[in-house]
């Protein structure tokens, strides 16, 4: 059967909806790991996972409008708070894939020296960060910045608002900036043209998962289940570490032991 759905710019396309496949709606953030899972487990089960991903708020947007997808994985617990709140996912579905800590991510040699957050508030020095309105990392780098009083220092030094994470994170890869605040794991995707700067632990305020839910709009919520069900296991899990994500609560807060983690 074909369905119609719409797209992150804005433009509507058809989805083949065969019986053996399922559709995702994902923030990018998890764009490697789940790539990779969804390849494995269509081997193992013959199940179609097609995956669609921009920012998490555009995808929130779009899975609303078409009324359609099976699950919905965003970058962050803040939006599917908002998924849950619009009743868009069921609640009792939600589970945590892997976790994600915010970093500071250079090209490759860090040309401009950074070693903290204060540095980006220098003379010419160029930052990027998502779009606060709809990435969560976007909003995440606000927070980080407003809550250690460098906000106004650094707001002027914001060249490029990205639509997605993994926009964002090829801003350092490319060399568009000098440095983006992101996720850690920004550096693991590409970590031959790029370096990691880590954000001191004490003024890290906030610290992220990456959930999965089932859609209310979903035609195949046991399927939709069993592939959350498969990311949650050691062996969908490895694919998220095998990209540098962090497994457990108590890995994350190696890195920021006293940030907030928010409860979905």
């Amino acid at each position: 059967m074909l369905v119609l759905a719409l797209a992150s710019f804005g433009h509507y396309f058809l989805i083949n909806q065969k019986p053996d496949k399922i559709i995702a709606f994902c923030g990018s953030a998890s764009k490697p790991a789940l790539e990779a899972a969804a390849e494995s487990y269509e081997e193992k089960t013959g199940i179609e996972v097609e995956l669609h991903f921009s920012g998490s708020g555009t995808m929130l947007s779009n899975m609303k409008m078409s009324e359609k997808g099976d699950l919905y994985i965003p970058g962050s617990p803040d939006y599917m708070v908002k998924a849950i709140e619009d009743n868009v996912v069921f609640e009792n579905t939600t589970e945590m894939i892997s976790y994600v800590v915010p970093a500071i991510i250079t090209p490759e040699n860090n040309p401009k020296n950074i070693t903290s957050l204060e540095d980006l508030a220098g003379k010419d020095v160029e930052v990027g960060i998502g779009e606060p309105r709809s990435v969560c990392v976007g909003e995440y780098a606000v927070e980080i910045l407003k809550v250690n009083d460098l906000f106004d220092r650094v707001k002027n030094n914001i060249k490029v608002h990205a639509k997605s994470c993994s926009q964002t994170a090829s801003l350092a890869v490319i060399g568009k900036v000098d440095a983006v605040i992101g996720w850690r794991v920004f550096h693991f995707w590409n970590p031959e043209k790029t370096e990691i700067v880590y954000i001191n632990p004490d003024k890290i305020p906030k610290i992220a998962f990456i959930p999965a839910a089932v859609s209310k709009y979903s035609e195949r919520r046991k399927q939709a289940a069993q592939f959350i069900e498969y990311l949650g296991s050691s062996e969908g899990n490895q694919f998220f570490r095998d990209y540098g994500y962090i497994a457990t609560e108590n890995e994350a807060r190696e890195l920021a032991p006293n940030a907030d983690i928010l409860k979905v």
